[in-house]
This record gives C-alpha cells, structure tokens and sequence, in this order.
C-alpha cells in the first residue's frame, strides 16, 4: 500500500450489483490504492441489509450513512421508506443522512412529496447531528429552496458529485455544505475544472460514486473505489499541489463532516 497516501471515498455505492462478482476485491484493491474510509450512501430499505453486512466485513473502513433517495420517493412507499430512515437512525450508529435531495431528471411530478422527504430527513439528520449528503439533479434551484428553509447551524454535508457553476458553488458552501468532487472533474465537458481552482481546498472532499461515474480514462465503464486516486490527480493539477497534500487534506475535510 502506499502509505504517504490517506484517500478517502466519500460516497460510494459498495452493495450496488455492479460488484457482485468482485465486491471483497474490489474494495482491496481500493485499500491497496491508498483509500482507507468508504462513506456508503442508502438508497432505501431494501439495501440496508447488504450495507449492515459490509459494515461487519469491514468494519474499520467502512461507514455507513442512511437515508431515502429522491428517484426513489415514490407516493405508494415513501412514507413506509421514510419510517425505516427515522427507525434505523434511533437503532444504530450512522455518519450521515444520505443521500437525501431532489432529482428532477427522471420524474418531475413527484417534486413535492421529494421536497417532503428531503425536509423530513434533513430534519432528522439535525435531531441526531448528523452530516447530510445531497443528491441534486436539474434541481438546484429546488434543492436551494429547501435547505434555505432549513438553513441553521446544525445544517451541514457534502453536496454530492456537484456539478453546478461557480456562483451555486459558493451557495452551497455559505449553507454549510462541502463539495463532492468526483469523476466528472476529468471530464472534457464536465466544466468545473474550469473554476474549482477559486474554491479553497478546504470545501472539497473527493468521491467516485461508484459504480457511476467512472472518471477519465474509464469513463463509460465501471466506476470503482481504487479510482478516488485518479480524482485526486486531477485534483493536484487544479490545485498545482502534491498529490499527498490534496489526499490529506480532503481526508480531513471528510473527517469535520462525518466526524470520523
């Protein structure tokens, strides 16, 4: 293992089924790699098993967040999802509540009952004083509007893979928020390379959202944890930083939100 290097994956889907074939590989290679912590996104209850039965295998390097996702807020579930976040929060030890948010990409006419969700939850992570993660796609100005409502000192996170410009940078961090930097940093067209140089260091944590978003030269093909490395790279170019001083650092600024 490289031993100067302290990656941390702040958002990655270790139980998706993408890793089936490969998953204890697949996370050793990562560990190899230099990433020692795995922050694990839910996405609802029927993956909290997969994601206790990580935990127990790896127990100190990966660290498990709970929540409902907004593509998964559905009329007829929701309310019975949203239960099991509020239980599973009272019964065990989470880092966040995540990944919360709104996504309107997919489905548009369910944004109210998202706004609902994405309230509740982050309500939940302030009586527990939890980090909150954000998912936000074509939904800024939505998402913008609920943590407004929401905006007190209790209220902070990672806003997950941003993607917005430099001005909804800035927005999100006054509202106590971190940005996930991820795969999307290497892409020709992914734009926030162009300014993330204006961000100081220390709002920005790296992730890969695995299995998604595989950064260059993977892009297209499977995204795995091994891969924070990469984004760490381009982060030292963006930076004109050693690539030890950018892992260190947003190694750090995980630890201020998770609180590990």
């Amino acid at each position: 293992m490289n031993s100067k290097l302290i990656l941390t994956d702040t958002h990655t889907h270790l139980y998706s089924e993408e890793f089936q074939n490969d998953r204890t590989e697949m996370i050793e290679r990562a560990i190899e790699a230099g990433v020692s912590r795995f922050f694990v996104p839910s996405i609802d209850s029927s993956y909290s098993e997969k994601m206790y039965d990580l935990e127990a295998q790896f127990p100190s390097n990966i660290f498990l967040m709970m929540g409902l996702h907004p593509c998964y807020v559905k009329p007829e579930t929701y309310q019975q999802e949203l239960a099991h976040v509020e239980k599973a929060l009272a019964a065990k030890k989470f880092y966040a509540v995540g990944e919360i948010g709104i996504d309107l990409f997919w489905d548009k006419t369910t944004l109210q009952i998202q706004q609902e969700a994405f309230k509740r939850q982050i309500q939940l992570a302030k009586k527990y004083k939890l980090a909150i993660n954000i998912h936000c796609r074509e939904a800024f100005d939505e998402v913008f509007e609920v943590l407004e409502s929401e905006k007190s000192p209790e209220l902070f996170g990672i806003f997950h893979c941003f993607t917005g410009d430099f001005e909804q940078a800035k927005h999100a961090i006054d509202l106590g928020m971190k940005l996930g930097i991820g795969g999307v940093a290497t892409f020709k067209n992914g734009k926030i390379d162009q300014f993330l140089n204006e961000i100081d260091l220390k709002h920005i944590v790296l992730e890969t959202d695995s299995p998604y978003l595989a950064p260059v030269p993977f892009r297209g093909k499977r995204n795995e944890s091994s891969y924070t490395k990469i984004i760490a790279e381009k982060l030292a170019q963006i930076y004109n930083l050693p690539l030890e001083e950018i892992a260190r650092i947003t190694s750090e600024n995980s630890k201020q939100v998770f609180g590990i």
